[in-house]
């Protein structure tokens, strides 16, 4: 992974050098030049620049001029903190016609409103900005918690929340160009018999959908889990749903894990105001605690009422193509008083339809811990 030297990027033009593999070596003074040589050529007439293999890249003052920029463009892409981004594009695991450097749409929000029906954070903020926020923080800690167990703090730095929301699986048959898997287009999913250690526990393994890749974000289960909305816009107009609409099992036909269009722009995200007495917490298991994605996660979020449990939504992470939202084990949870009984009935009903891989049956026990955990902490 090339994630550290993508932070080096002052342009979008150096970071394209980057993805094509043609960073200078040198540093100081001559490593600008030669980075100002290796781009030279690609200079195109207003506000683009085309690299020299078939991909274009630029960027509009406004929302509207963007969307009227890639009319007629077959699937452009959009670049903000490139953490995601410029390592697919490393791997020719997309190869985009037309990039556009979102970071300059002065239009396109960025930094946390509070409002009286809740908190609004704009597509561009960047991951620590939403970490630390008091407000998030207090009220809607589950996701301050997903976050601060996201990646490390330079890359969270630079990525944003819009960005993280619709990062592509981190599977490694996915992102090797060695491999032609389903979700590139291919006809199986090598991971249902190959090494499926961090893969999907359920979903997937149909004809439809063979896919076992698993979500990588943590803070979509957080956000899953507090009921956040998001908005988006695009050249049919403006239109906001629910985050758990948002995400969406890859088809035959839309090979993604979401069901944002190729001409919509993710343009912030909406947190419902909360009511007294609500609570939230995000837990994480990793493979070592280098910063790795979630092997198993668990956003819980729920309030108690006269000693038992209202309105508990709980959330797994790194299970499912999508964030795998567990609504038997929240039937079990609702309306009754907290135990260690109930917990372990709550975790046995959200596993229930898990159907562990040849090398990932770990993460039934992993998970039920967690679930039991998060549910406990809620409601010491």
């Amino acid at each position: 992974m090339r994630a550290f030297e993508y932070a080096s990027a002052t342009t979008i033009d150096e970071a394209l050098a980057i993805a094509v593999g043609e960073r200078p070596e040198q540093d100081g003074a001559s490593g600008q030049q030669a980075a100002a040589s290796s781009v030279a050529g690609r200079r195109t007439n207003g506000h683009g620049t085309s690299n020299g293999h078939g991909m274009n890249s630029g960027h509009s003052s406004t929302i509207a001029d963007t969307l009227a920029s890639i009319a007629g463009h077959d699937a452009p892409r959009f670049l903000a903190g490139g953490t995601d981004m410029l390592t697919l594009m490393k791997a020719d695991v997309v190869t985009p016609a037309l990039l556009i450097d979102v970071k300059r749409i002065d239009d396109l929000p960025r930094g946390i409103q509070e409002r009286p029906d809740g908190i609004t954070i704009g597509a561009l903020t960047t991951l620590s900005e939403v970490e630390r926020h008091p407000a998030i923080v207090e009220r809607y800690t589950a996701l301050s918690q997903a976050i601060g167990q996201a990646a490390t703090p330079q890359l969270r730095n630079m990525a944003t929340i819009g960005g993280n929301l619709l990062q592509r699986p981190r599977c490694w048959y996915f992102r090797s160009h060695l491999f032609h898997c389903w979700l590139k287009g291919g006809e199986s999913c090598p991971a249902q018999d190959g090494e499926n250690q961090h893969h999907a526990l359920f979903g997937g393994r149909t004809a439809e959908n063979p896919c076992v890749a698993v979500h990588p974000s943590d803070p979509a289960s957080a956000l899953v889990a507090l009921g956040a909305e998001i908005r988006l816009r695009g050249s049919n107009g403006e239109r906001t749903v629910p985050i758990a609409e948002l995400f969406a099992a890859p088809t035959a036909d839309r090979r993604t894990e979401t069901t944002v269009r190729p001409d919509e722009l993710l343009v912030e995200i909406r947190l419902p105001s909360l009511p007294v007495g609500a609570r939230s917490t995000y837990l994480k298991a990793m493979d070592r605690k280098v910063w790795a994605f979630a092997l198993v996660g668990v956003a819980a979020a729920l309030r108690l009422d006269g000693g038992r449990i209202a309105e508990p939504r709980l959330v797994l992470s790194g299970v499912a193509q999508i964030p795998w939202r567990a609504r038997q084990a929240e039937q079990v949870l609702a309306g009754q008083p907290a135990s260690p009984e109930l917990f372990a009935r709550a975790a046995d009903a959200a596993l229930a339809d898990a159907r562990p891989l040849e090398e990932n049956g770990y993460k039934v026990p992993l998970a039920r811990g967690l679930i039991q955990r998060a549910l406990t902490e809620l409601t010491a």
